[in-house]
């Protein structure tokens, strides 16, 4: 008989108890057995959204979520190790150039990826859309690419904290998602027991982001921060802006040409921004001296991006999917654009077919949006805003009526917002 009841363990949270390491490694232990059922778990859940944790509850949640499966040894590889997490956004493809251009410095980069769902997109969703790429490799294979090719970008194992897959997918369906110490424990949870040595989290602030404001940001970032360097993880967090998407590209495919462009010297000037700027921090955490401008101006970057493609059974010289259906949205006067709201453009890509509403439905490679032009740029009527891509051309009303929305033309300059808001560490 067991010395814990999964109603005592809701109850006490419900009532805002804290809850004992006893109690924590309890039921996540025997939520991951079955033991403890979905509906239990999912009023926990609500407890703790509704009534918080203290940092050591979250401490011991995240522990009891690694200790649920298997941890990653990195010792056989000789670079230092460094990672990146992005709490997802809207063309939030740094991760693409990100990783090649930090192992073209030195480090290895173990980048364990997701898949996109409602209007955030996911970076395998964008790889998978190269001919033969595959997302998932052995643990042997994983480690085999770390220290041959420096870069990794893959599916997470069943084995590394099975946990957090069940929890993730109640939390998705029972309005819980927004519980920060759940959010925390999530991520932090996959991204220790993957072995890391250092780790840089982007939290994303906006419309289109996650967290829509600084303050709820800086909660997230600092109890991330607090539980990687307990650890024994070198962590830091940069909050970056997600009111307007990231470059011009947003879809898997799309996200892929942009990309490639950056590691050829060339892509949006935010993009590329980013990409340095999160370099230069995971370069730091590992305690490697390189210049990742001059690098990504050398073209290591894309060997090392062409190598990692092929040592997962891709094809970097592949043409890409295009979407068979394009229409254009144009200006309907003069002016100057105002704001290019993140959210709009993302939930019209999910609308082209570029996103899913479910984890197993599948996505368009080709479809999303291209956008024309970003907030500041002067316009007349009749100019291209966006372009909408899709396979299905029943897609395209809906997402054009929402895209139309996203995009504000006005007659005054909007103020200018720095890309990267705060750093935590």
């Amino acid at each position: 008989m067991s010395e814990f009841a999964a109603v005592d363990v809701i109850r006490a949270k419900r009532d805002g108890a804290v809850l004992s390491d006893a109690q924590i490694d309890w039921v996540v232990d025997a939520y991951t057995r079955g033991v403890v059922a979905d509906e239990q778990m999912s009023a926990l859940a609500m407890a703790i959204l509704l009534r918080g944790m203290t940092p050591a509850e979250i401490a011991r949640w995240t522990a009891a979520m690694i200790a649920s499966g298997e941890r990653l040894d990195l010792s056989s590889v000789t670079r230092p190790t460094a990672d990146k997490h992005s709490t997802g956004g809207v063309g939030d493809k740094i991760t693409l150039p990100l990783t090649p251009l930090v192992a073209a410095c030195g480090a290895a980069v173990p980048q364990l990826s997701g898949r996109g769902l409602g209007h955030t997109g996911g970076t395998l969703d964008k790889l998978e859309s190269i001919p033969g790429w595959r997302a998932s490799i052995s643990n042997d294979e994983f480690k085999r690419q770390l220290q041959d090719v420096g870069a990794v970008i893959c599916a997470a194992g069943d084995g590394l904290a099975p946990a957090d897959r069940k929890l993730y997918a109640l939390r998705d369906v029972t309005g819980t998602v927004e519980a920060i110490p759940l959010i925390a424990s999530s991520i932090m949870s996959k991204k220790i027991a993957e072995g890391t040595g250092a780790l840089v989290l982007d939290v994303k602030v906006g419309s289109g982001a996650f967290m829509k404001d600084l303050a709820t940001a800086r909660e997230l970032a600092s109890t991330m921060v607090r539980l990687g360097q307990d650890s024994g993880v070198n962590t830091i967090a940069l909050l970056t802006d997600m009111n307007t998407p990231l470059g011009l590209a947003v879809g898997n495919a799309l996200e892929v040409t942009e990309s490639v462009e950056v590691l050829a010297g060339g892509g949006p000037a935010d993009v590329v921004e980013l990409t340095l700027a999160l370099a230069r921090e995971m370069l730091a955490a590992a305690g490697i001296e390189a210049d990742p401008a001059k690098v990504l101006e050398s073209g290591a970057a894309m060997d090392t991006w062409r190598a990692m493609i092929r040592a997962q059974g891709g094809d970097p010289d592949a043409t890409l999917p295009v979407a068979r259906e394009t229409e254009v949205l144009r200006a309907e006067a003069d002016g100057i654009v105002g704001a290019v709201d993140a959210y709009g453009i993302g939930v019209a890509a999910w609308r082209l077919g570029a996103g899913r509403a479910r984890k197993e439905d599948p996505v368009s490679f080709g479809a999303g949006v291209l956008l024309k032009v970003k907030p500041g740029d002067a316009v007349r009527a009749g100019d291209v805003l966006l372009e909408l891509r899709a396979d299905d051309p029943a897609r395209i009303p809906a997402a054009r009526a929402t895209a139309a929305e996203a995009v504000v033309i006005g007659s005054t300059q909007p103020s200018s917002t720095n890309l990267v808001l705060d750093r935590i560490a």
